[in-house]
C-alpha cells in the first residue's frame, strides 16, 4: 500500500441538478485516523460511498489503497472495511452466523475467521450473545457487530460513519482505543463523527466539509494556524469554517455570564 491511503481530485457528485459534493481534493496518509467533518447534508456520507465503490462519482477520481475506485472498484472493496451509522445486519441469524457469513464473502479461512471473531466478540463485550439472534440486538449490540464485520478481514482501510453512535461510554472508549490501536500499526481510519471531541482528541489530521466544498484540511495546530487562534477548539474552527457564528457567540456569552 502507498504512503497516501486516498487521494480524491476533483471528486464530484451531482443528484440531479444538485452537487451533493463539488470537486473534492483530499489527501489521507496510510496509519492515521483522519476525521471527516461537517454538517448535516455537507455531502460527507455521499463521499465515503463514493470511495467504496457504493455510489459512483459523476466526474473526477480517486485512488483508495493503489486502486482506483472507477476503474478497479473490486480491487479496492478487497482492501476495505466499512460500517455505514446503522449496519445491516441479518437479522435472522446469530451473531456468530452472520461474522461467518461475512468472512466467507471475503475468504477468510475458516479457522482464521472463527479466531478473529471470538477475539473480537470478546474484545468488544459481545463474546457471551454471540449465539443469540440479531433481531433481538439493541443498538449499540449493532454497532459493535458491524464494527467486528469491518475488521474481521483485517482491511487496510477503515471507513467509519459515526462509530460510537449508540454506545456506552465504555464501548466507546474501547472503540477509540481500537481504532489508535489499528492506526499505530500501519492501517489507516476514514472516520465521519459530528463529536467534535473525538474528533479532537484521536484523528491525526481532519477534513472539514461544508456544502460539499472542502474547506479545511490539516491537524489541528494547522487549522489553529490558518485560523490565527493558538487556543482554537477544533469546535471553534468548524463553526467558524461551516458558518456557525451565532452558534460559537451564544457559547461564548453562557460561558462569560
Amino acid at each position: 500500500m502507498p504512503a497516501e491511503a486516498i487521494r480524491t481530485d476533483k471528486f464530484t457528485k451531482v443528484f440531479d441538478r444538485q452537487t451533493a459534493v463539488d470537486a473534492l481534493d483530499l489527501v489521507v496518509n496510510r496509519g492515521e485516523v483522519f476525521g471527516f467533518l461537517g454538517p448535516n447534508g455537507a455531502g460527507k456520507s455521499t463521499t465515503i460511498r463514493m470511495l467504496i465503490g457504493l455510489l459512483r462519482p459523476t466526474s473526477g477520481s480517486a485512488v483508495v489503497a493503489g486502486y482506483d475506485v472507477r476503474t478497479q472498484p473490486l480491487e479496492v472493496k478487497k482492501r476495505i472495511g466499512y460500517m455505514a451509522e446503522n449496519p445491516y445486519v441479518y437479522e435472522k441469524l446469530t451473531g456468530r452466523e452472520f461474522l461467518s457469513f461475512i468472512a466467507d464473502l471475503y475468504q477468510v479461512p475458516k479457522d482464521e475467521a472463527r479466531d478473529r471473531a471470538t477475539q473480537l466478540l470478546r474484545l468488544l463485550g459481545l463474546f457471551d450473545d454471540a449465539e443469540k439472534v440479531v433481531e433481538g440486538y439493541s443498538r449499540g449490540m449493532r454497532q459493535k457487530l458491524g464494527l467486528i464485520a469491518a475488521l474481521l478481514h483485517e482491511p487496510e482501510i477503515l471507513f467509519l460513519d459515526e462509530p460510537t453512535s449508540g454506545l456506552d461510554p465504555r464501548s466507546a472508549r474501547i472503540v477509540k482505543d481500537l481504532l489508535t490501536e489499528l492506526a499505530r500499526r500501519g492501517k489507516t481510519v476514514f472516520m465521519s463523527t459530528h463529536v467534535l471531541e473525538i474528533a479532537e482528541h484521536m484523528c491525526d489530521r481532519v477534513g472539514i466539509i461544508n456544502h460539499g466544498k472542502l474547506v479545511a484540511q490539516g491537524s489541528l495546530a494547522e487549522l489553529r494556524a490558518r485560523q490565527s487562534d493558538a487556543d482554537a477548539s477544533l469546535e471553534d474552527i468548524f463553526l467558524e469554517l461551516t458558518g456557525g457564528e451565532d452558534t460559537a457567540e451564544l457559547t461564548r456569552f453562557l460561558a462569560e455570564s
